[in-house]
């Protein structure tokens, strides 16, 4: 089988730093090749290189065979590459139809656009690509699954024969995972596709993948053909050093007295009659597929949320929080599933945002603040949680997404919390630092810490809990001891119409 697509020795550097050295990656026509790699080995580079955003200091790039040289994305479409990039580009105020066609809107006569054709064309487009959805609707009504599907036609609609996606599930559930993987293989038969596939679930990797080429610290390490692929040869490739993923972290410490509980909590129809405890020295899960309420439930608990009925204990005590606030005031702390738009300051350094929600605690007269203080929280930290690299004034966006994660929960352990809810702790972070987040979280329970670990990832959910709450469809369906609990008992838990508990 001919190659599609060959780069030799590629190398760039940003700030004098080179970020990718001498990489050669070469892709085969109508394969779907995965490319993996631990937060920062250098991925993405390579993909924005390929679509054009990048241009590499050295290096050649061949299409079919040709040399080819991008001065940005508009040349890479030319040459029929496209990219779907982690974070979507849809706009939700504008119809599937506008999303897919902007930039080339049929006109008419007068100049101005001609809705009918507009629907036509885009009704075709989705049909030839073997997807049912309705042209008309709002995109920003579409589910987040959707909404990538409407970012994969808007791609594949200028004509490409190459497709790069940046870790496109981190944001969709299993059902949702299953219905791209499907579209994925269907347009591949269909348009004699290539596509590169970039994420950090090697699950999906095995699934999906033809090929798999490893990055690590910028530099190539290998390709393994599907044949000869297993979830372990995949993590020594990626981290070069063996690693305990697989082992299972539970507590081995009896639970102390109830510290939070819920009591009958309601909602509308998001979610109603949630119940249960949390002890400290304990991780209780929550599981459920998206739209199961579980986020919401806990959101309405620290008054976030409006909660119509129900009662919260904390300490033995009812509560009613108006606000986050006012719960991390009393020792809980909510750690966001979105750490880039609601948990990190992006544009601040990582000693900014460790301290951001203990700030008072460095106010001194007047209010100045104590950025020696300050300064050495963040150092404690940064030690803690193994934060790389170890730069107490660089921004949180140039950190990689497992360090990113990880200055997220120190800006919350800096405000020492007595109950800690982390929501999806490790989306979008690779096997390594997911790896670290989960021994930490033990190890703070372990340590005498309440936490209440929402995961839609049931691997981690078995991995971690003592107990797991299951829910579907914002109905409590149980709650289940973890001795031995495999993931089929979870599942035929969440879809039972009887709630059973342990």
């Amino acid at each position: 089988m001919r190659n599609i697509l060959e780069m030799e020795n590629i190398s760039i550097s940003f700030g004098g730093v080179e970020v990718l050295h001498d990489v050669s990656f070469n892709v085969r026509r109508g394969e779907i090749h995965s490319l993996i790699g631990e937060n920062g080995a250098g991925k993405s580079t390579l993909m924005k290189i390929i679509s054009g955003v990048y241009i590499p200091d050295r290096g050649t790039i061949r299409k079919d065979g040709a040399q080819i040289r991008f001065h940005g994305p508009l040349d890479a479409f030319a040459h029929k590459i496209g990219i779907v990039h982690q974070e979507l580009s849809i706009a939700g105020n504008l119809t599937v139809a506008q999303n897919m066609l902007v930039g080339r809107e049929p006109v008419n006569k007068l100049g101005f656009i001609n809705d009918k054709k507009l629907l036509e064309i885009a009704e075709r487009e989705l049909r030839e690509l073997g997807i049912s959805l309705d042209p008309s609707v709002k995109a920003g009504t579409l589910s987040v699954g959707m909404q990538q599907v409407v970012e994969i036609a808007k791609v594949l609609a200028k004509d490409i024969d190459l497709l790069i996606m940046d870790e496109p599930t981190s944001s969709l559930s299993e059902r949702e995972i299953a219905h791209l993987f499907s579209l994925l293989r269907s347009i591949r038969e269909k348009r004699d596709l290539t596509v590169i596939f970039i994420s950090h679930k090697l699950s999906e990797v095995m699934e999906l993948s033809d090929r798999a080429t490893a990055l690590r610290d910028g530099s190539m390490v290998g390709t393994v053909e599907r044949q000869d692929m297993s979830i372990d040869k995949l993590i020594s490739m990626m981290i070069g050093r063996e690693l305990d993923y697989n082992d299972i972290l539970l507590s081995s410490k009896a639970p102390g007295e109830t510290i939070l509980s819920a009591r009958g909590l309601c909602a509308g129809k998001k979610f109603c009659d949630i119940s249960f405890d949390l002890h400290p020295h304990e991780i209780l899960g929550v599981f459920g597929l998206i739209g199961a309420g579980r986020t919401e439930t806990i959101l309405a608990m620290i008054g976030m949320e409006h909660l119509e009925s129900g009662e919260v204990l904390y300490g033995g005590q009812k509560v009613s929080f108006r606000s986050p606030r006012q719960a991390v005031r009393s020792g809980i702390y909510y750690v966001t599933e979105n750490r880039k738009e609601m948990g990190l300051f992006l544009t601040k350094s990582l000693t900014d945002n460790v301290a951001a929600s203990s700030i008072k605690d460095y106010e001194k007269t007047f209010g100045v603040l104590d950025f020696r203080a300050m300064e050495t929280i963040g150092r404690e930290y940064i030690q803690k949680l193994n934060i790389q690299p170890p730069h107490l004034h660089k921004n949180a966006v140039n950190f990689s997404g497992g360090n990113q994660q990880k200055i997220l929960l120190a800006k919350s352990l800096a405000t020492k919390p007595k109950v800690l809810i982390v929501d999806e702790p490790t989306r979008g972070v690779d096997i390594g630092a997911k790896t670290m987040i989960h021994k930490i979280l033990r190890q703070l329970a372990e340590e005498g810490m309440a936490i209440l670990m929402i995961s839609s990832e049931l691997p981690e959910i078995l991995k971690l809990s003592d107990r797991v709450l299951v829910m579907h469809e914002g109905e409590q369906k149980g709650i289940v001891a973890n001795r031995g609990l495999e993931e089929k008992d979870v599942m035929t838990i969440a879809f039972n119409k009887e709630a059973g508990n342990e």
